[in-house]
């Protein structure tokens, strides 16, 4: 079973959660709010990033498959200038969104467009591009949710691939782990697993059986809902949140760990 939605749905995901960034961003009643999950940043900080990066996103996936980004999407990025004035940032936001989407849709989920994960078991094309500004958006909103005193668990459908995601995008290698081999395992209380095994072969992801037993054990293992386990990867909780058995230090290492390609 795939929790990924088809490139179809992943669009219509970039879009469903841009437009609840937005709506929680209006609510906010001022943009120079600090944002505790971010740390140094105002709520016109997280709305640049999030709408400059849409606008990057879509710059790099028009330019099509490159060891490099574009030049061109790097001065965009470099200029980047948008409104003070609520309402036209968020007309700024929609149409940062609408220009990600239409490049996306352009160039289809085959696309090919130079990532930063070159060495992941994600893909570098559209339809990882658009998998990964699914995550972003989603945990991005929560930031404001966080900056307005009212956070929400991540929607289920969007927090249960985005485990995946980000052991896939953000965790998996091919550089070597600098320590003794081991082995992470995530669990979420929806009853999907997954293991992130840590040698010198670098780190690969896997999806542990649903319901029969995994001979091997890990090194430590962490527990949590879906949305909690997006949020302690993202470093938007602590492990202390949730369930944690086995050698609680080894996070600590994975967390540190900055492989070189």
């Amino acid at each position: 079973m795939t929790m990924t939605p088809e490139f179809s749905g992943l669009l219509r995901l970039i879009d469903e959660r841009s437009v609840d960034f937005r709506a929680t961003l209006g609510s906010a009643p001022s943009l120079d709010a600090p944002v505790p999950t971010c740390p140094g940043w105002t709520l016109f900080d997280l709305a640049q990033h999030l709408g400059g990066g849409d606008r990057y996103w879509a710059a790099l996936v028009g330019a099509g498959p490159a060891d490099a980004p574009a030049p061109e999407a790097l001065a965009a990025r470099a200029a980047l200038t948008p409104p003070r004035e609520p309402e036209a940032l968020l007309a700024w936001l929609a149409e940062s969104t609408r220009t990600l989407l239409n490049a996306l849709r352009e160039a289809g989920q085959e696309g090919g467009c130079w990532t930063w994960w070159p060495a992941s078991q994600s893909p570098q094309n559209a339809a990882g591009v658009a998998r990964h500004r699914v995550q972003e958006t989603t945990v991005h909103t929560y930031d404001v949710q966080v900056a307005l005193g009212a956070p929400q668990p991540l929607p289920d459908d969007v927090a249960l691939d985005g485990v995946d995601e980000f052991l896939s995008t953000c965790c998996a290698t091919t550089a070597a782990w600098p320590h003794k081999p081991t082995a992470f395992d995530f669990h979420t209380t929806e009853g999907f697993s997954w293991r992130l095994t840590v040698d010198a072969n670098g780190a690969r992801v896997t999806r542990l059986p649903r319901t029969a037993e995994d001979p091997d054990t890990s090194g430590v293992s962490v527990t949590g809902t879906a949305s909690e386990l997006v949020l302690y990867l993202y470093d938007r909780i602590r492990a202390e949140d949730l369930r944690v058995d086995g050698d609680a230090e080894l996070l600590d290492l994975l967390r540190a760990w900055e492989p070189e390609e």
